[in-house]
């Protein structure tokens, strides 16, 4: 088709598809670090998923392509999951914030997948 142009959207609202489900093989047991003393500002919340590749790659010291197929996604976005989640224990440390874990809750289903085929 002539003259069309696709252009990359970004995930906010509705618009977009449903980022993929990312496999967690284990829960956190602390939900919460609180610095002593504490430090001004709202706290840091991390999800479970960065805190699961930080225990791949900093812990277990698998290489991004081992904890992608662990977690069921790319090593691109396991890398992007890793800096967000470093950049935020960062921000934490330096300006005395508390970290929070944010779990998923008991009554929240994971988004159906499409199947691709016959109906």
């Amino acid at each position: 088709m002539p003259g069309h142009c696709w252009r990359r959207r970004h995930r906010c609202g509705r618009i977009g598809r449903m980022p993929k489900p990312i496999a967690v093989a284990s829960q956190p047991i602390a939900e919460r670090f609180k610095p002593t003393p504490d430090g001004e500002g709202e706290p840091i919340y991390l999800d479970v998923a960065e805190v699961e590749a930080l225990r791949l790659i900093d812990i277990e010291k698998l290489s991004l392509e081992e904890a992608g197929l662990e977690m069921g996604v790319s090593r691109n976005t396991v890398w992007r999951i890793v800096e967000a989640a470093r950049e935020k224990l960062a921000k934490a440390i330096i300006e005395g914030r508390e970290i929070i874990i944010q779990r998923d809750e008991p009554g929240e289903e994971a988004p159906q997948q499409h199947r691709q085929g016959n109906n």
